[in-house]
């Protein structure tokens, strides 16, 4: 991957959602969303809206998907869901690309961090699995502050790197993502290759839509 240009170059920080953005774990998510709901006995979601929770913490998630149970009823689900995808998440991979963008990126002086979803015990596992501990500045879980849209993921990540808004790229593949970044009042660039699909992303603020993430050297070079 050629060295991304760092002349004139409009951001300091890159904040990457994890899942459905840097590794192809969508899929792997929203079936074992709809297999915990068959074993507890819930209306098994429909795909689609299984992928539409990817990015929410996983009490939000179990919000959307089944308003009528209280939050004290969550666990059991919960743990369904995780049996399930811990059975399988060795089988995802990073997307093509990914790991030679952020050395790029790293190499050319870039500030790169992570806002997910996740927990902070499973967002550490995948970054063991996936070899990328390294690779990133700073990180921050949705069990560590307020779950996607909220802006404060993005907020204590600015505070932490000491940099401003105006010096920040969010990029991802859901709404929940971009519009997260508009709450923070930063820029975002959005990925088709995860959970939300394009037409859906098209409705929030974006400065642009790429396929993947490996395509980003190159609109930042243009």
């Amino acid at each position: 991957m050629n060295s991304i240009t760092t002349k004139q170059r409009a951001f300091d920080l890159m904040v990457f959602d994890w899942d459905g953005t840097l590794i192809d774990s969508t899929a792997l998510i929203a079936g074992s969303l709809q297999l915990a709901a068959g074993d507890i006995g819930l209306t098994v979601p429909s795909f689609q809206d299984a992928q539409h929770v990817i990015g929410l913490s996983l009490a939000d998630a179990m919000a959307w998907l089944f308003p009528e149970l209280a939050p004290g009823q969550y666990q059991a689900l919960i743990e369904r869901y995780r049996f399930h995808f811990l059975k399988r998440d060795h089988e995802v991979a990073l997307f093509k690309g990914v790991r030679e963008l952020l050395i790029a990126l790293r190499q050319d002086g870039y500030l790169l961090a992570v806002a997910t979803g996740k927990a902070r015990h499973a967002l550490d596992r995948a970054l063991q699995q996936a070899d990328l501990i390294a690779h990133f500045d700073a990180t921050r879980c949705a069990d560590e502050t307020f779950s996607k849209p909220h802006p404060r993921m993005l907020l204590e990540l600015m505070d932490e790197l000491m940099i401003e808004p105006v010096r920040a790229l969010m990029i991802g593949d859901t709404t929940h993502d971009l519009q997260m970044a508009a709450n923070a009042g930063i820029s975002a660039i959005a990925v088709t290759c995860g959970a939300h699909p394009q037409e859906q992303l098209l409705q929030a603020p974006h400065l642009a839509m790429l396929p993947d993430v490996s395509a980003l050297s190159e609109w930042l070079n243009g």
